[in-house]
């Protein structure tokens, strides 16, 4: 006799949630020596964009809110000597400071000095008004007094610095159907005094932060009236609007995270987004990086 279906569907999860423990408790064993810690862990648990549900979140049963006592269990096992962490800005008021407060004490009590400070991407060299926490923990035995963030350097690069050299496909083009749709959003919003909507930028002006998800692409259009030939190249409703309306391109978003051109982008678009979304910004972990190198060559590490 068969199994009913949902039976069977409840058997195939507890397999596959038995096979990831599995995998999971071997991971943590056999993680190699390192001595620099580069961690992130998801920032949807904390983001001001979020629902902020922190240590308590659960998206799709993956506890993605907990997955910093991972970082933490791993560095207590190996004992790296600098533990380099990124998150969003607004992990620092999470539960009025309480998750940040752990966070700092789990590092602490580990054997760590913590140092953290909120650098913002425009500082340094990108176009991307993009604020991050950044945390930085040298071992006990390393004497780091002589640590300290790097400075903002004198950034006069705008969005027309990034733009793409040469006109780009029609499939970045906003429809006039699409359009109109975001526009009734946008008013919507602002009748409720809220400030969610899309925004076209100024080629003279700075990108807001580049994100994954929601409004992430919407948030940074751009009027580009060099394409001429705007006959669709993909299935859309209506007609590429006639404004100039389009999207930023992956490239563009490479180029706000500090990626060089010669960083190739095999990927499909959709799977491009969302990574460079995620990206930390590469001059920014340059700059803290150095810094930390100057302690270490000092250790004699």
């Amino acid at each position: 006799m068969s199994l009913p279906r949902k039976t069977l569907g409840l058997q195939k999860l507890r397999d596959i949630m038995r096979r990831y423990h599995e995998l999971y408790i071997m991971t943590a064993t056999d993680v190699p020596e390192f001595d620099i810690c580069l961690a992130g862990f998801p920032c949807q648990a904390f983001s001001l964009a979020g629902q902020r549900k922190g240590f308590a979140d659960d998206f799709k049963g993956m506890s993605r809110g907990t997955l910093f006592f991972d970082v933490v269990r791993i560095c207590e096992k190996h004992k790296p000597k600098v533990i380099f962490c990124e998150n969003v800005k607004g992990l620092t008021v999470h539960d009025q400071g309480r998750t940040f407060g752990i966070i700092k004490a789990e590092i602490e009590r580990i054997g760590y000095i913590v140092r953290t400070k909120i650098l913002n991407s425009r500082d340094f060299g990108v176009p991307q008004n993009r604020e991050r926490i950044y945390i930085v923990a040298f071992r006990n035995d390393i004497d780091s007094t002589g640590f300290e963030f790097p400075e903002p350097t004198d950034s006069k690069k705008r969005i027309r610095d990034i733009i793409e050299e040469n006109p780009v496909s029609a499939k970045y083009y906003l429809s006039d159907v699409y359009l109109e749709t975001l526009r009734r959003h946008r008013a919507r919003h602002e009748a409720k005094g809220n400030g969610f909507g899309y925004e076209i930028r100024e080629w003279d002006g700075i990108a807001g932060a580049i994100v994954c998800g929601g409004m992430g692409r919407e948030r940074n259009l751009l009027i580009d009236n060099r394409q001429t030939d705007l006959t669709p190249v993909t299935h859309i409703k209506g007609e590429i609007n006639k404004e100039g309306v389009r999207k930023m391109t992956p490239r563009e978003w490479a180029r706000l995270q500090g990626y060089p051109d010669t960083f190739k982008l095999p990927l499909a678009d959709v799977h491009l987004y969302k990574q460079f979304g995620n990206s930390v910004t590469v001059p920014v972990i340059r700059a803290i990086a150095e810094r930390i190198k100057v302690v270490l060559e000092s250790h004699g590490s």
